[in-house]
């Protein structure tokens, strides 16, 4: 593969990211304080939202397996024809509508429907990965450009929101007199917009930088179809058939080394959307950092932007396995930052935490290529299965995200948080400080524990690599 059929294969990525980067560090608070949602409504539409994204995913790898092949290839047109309605859908996910009483299903809606959309872009375009080449150091190489564009893409979709709508969230009352805004005052110090008024500063602030990540979107699709063509595999067999869909959904239901890979990163990536979706919320209100929030998000995306290439360098030489140890990194600074909030402690822990959340980002793209080449090893007349392994590994991943934000913002009901207020209860405060820390810390015990189990190694890699070179 060349180095532009590879940069043009990760650019094309970037805007999905982009976009989830904005919704996943943003859309909670943005959905509570500006929208005006209570947390119970937040948390149905994050929890089904992402649950409709995840449906999504067997029903695309279905059909996508279905698909015939056209002179763009098999999966290129599935990404083209979902992206127009893609970039509507988001545009519309952030809008304020003049309406105060449908809001909840108006945000339903739409993030539902981007969630959906953006599943029949991710599925083939991630599948693409196997039909890019055949050898796995391409492959391998592709990934580590895709992740690093991937990331930077996150920096560049939380930096951009984080910019613009930072004066949605800055209240000068607070910042100058904290110590008399206790929950008591919701009703007088309102930092909240009228939701009546559709057209308020917070409210077009959010559609300047929808807008702004809507055109990302565009560019980035087109310089992938443009510098990247789809090959069939030129070594398939002619006798090979088509898996049937729910037989190979059951063949890798079956399959341990995609059980145990797939068990271990739903845990570490409900983790990491934890983090993400509550970092926010817990800088403005429990850390006391409500005016550095977007800069602590920048630290923790560059940090893993830069710290790609490393873990990529990492995985050839100490094996892939080995490198899933950097995902622990965050777990004893965030539990600092929670016992001690300090704002230089926050930064050095923004950027451990950069550097942890670029090693989950790019461990599972990695070793899923792995697992489905141990799969074509042990059913060699089979083919259409990429799409089947790649479409259930972000349904179970997707599924887990939207248990984990709904259950997170249930908590914060429950908890009793007030939008609109400069300081929370102390309860609220400790839920935010939970979902912060502990929780995040144990569910990363728990995937990397699972992950010990693993079978695939770097040994057996090589193995199938000349096991399959022989079989064609």
């Amino acid at each position: 593969l060349s180095v532009c059929s590879k940069l043009c294969y990760a650019i094309g990525g970037a805007p999905n990211q982009v976009a989830g980067s904005a919704a996943s560090f943003f859309l909670q608070i943005y959905l509570l304080d500006i929208a005006h949602i209570t947390p119970f409504h937040a948390s149905l539409v994050l929890f089904i939202g992402k649950a409709s994204g995840a449906v999504t995913d067997p029903v695309a790898g279905f059909f996508i397996s279905k698909s015939r092949w056209t002179k763009i290839g098999r999966l290129m047109p599935w990404v083209l024809a979902c992206t127009p309605f893609t970039i509507v859908s988001y545009f519309f996910m952030w809008y304020l509508p003049p309406f105060v009483s449908g809001r909840v299903a108006w945000y339903l809606t739409f993030y539902c429907l981007f969630q959906a959309l953006t599943t029949l872009f991710q599925v083939p375009y991630s599948a693409l990965t196997m039909f890019l080449s055949t050898d796995q150091r391409d492959r391998d190489s592709a990934t580590a450009y895709r992740m690093t564009m991937e990331v930077l893409g996150t920096l560049i979709g939380a930096s951009l929101q984080g910019q613009i709508v930072a004066s949605a969230h800055i209240s000068p009352h607070c910042t100058v007199n904290p110590s008399e805004n206790t929950t008591d005052s919701w009703h007088d110090t309102p930092t909240i917009p009228d939701p009546s008024d559709s057209l308020s500063h917070q409210a077009k602030v959010y559609m300047i930088a929808a807008g702004v990540i809507a055109g990302v979107y565009l560019l980035g699709t087109v310089v992938l179809f443009l510098g990247v063509k789809e090959r069939d595999d030129p070594y398939a067999l002619n006798s090979d058939r088509a898996i049937p869909f729910c037989k190979g959904l059951a063949l890798t239901m079956k399959h341990g080394p995609y059980v145990k890979l797939t068990a271990s990163f739903l845990l570490i990536s409900t983790a990491v959307q934890l983090e993400q979706g509550n970092f926010v919320l817990f800088c403005t209100h429990a850390a006391g950092l409500r005016n550095h929030f977007q800069y602590l998000v920048v630290t923790i995306l560059v940090s893993a932007v830069v710290s790609v290439p490393f873990w990529q360098k990492f995985l050839q030489r100490f094996g892939k396995k080995c490198a899933a140890c950097g995902i622990s990194w965050m777990i004893p600074f965030a539990v600092m930052l929670v016992t001690i909030p300090n704002l230089i402690l926050a930064y050095f822990v923004a950027f451990v935490s950069g550097l942890s959340i670029a090693a989950s980002l790019l461990l599972p793209w990695s070793m899923l290529p792995d697992v489905v080449d141990n799969f074509r090893l042990q059913n060699p007349h089979g083919k259409g299965h990429e799409t089947i392994f790649y479409s259930s590994y972000v349904f179970f991943t997707k599924m887990s995200a939207g248990i984990g934000l709904g259950i997170s913002a249930a908590g914060l009901e429950f908890t009793g948080y007030k939008p609109g207020i400069c300081r929370q209860s102390d309860d609220v405060i400790l839920t935010l400080k939970l979902l912060i820390g502990a929780v995040p810390a144990i569910l990363i015990l728990l995937g990397l524990f699972i992950l010990l189990f693993y079978p695939i190694t770097e040994e057996s890699r090589k193995e199938t690599k000349l096991a399959l070179e022989e079989l064609r």
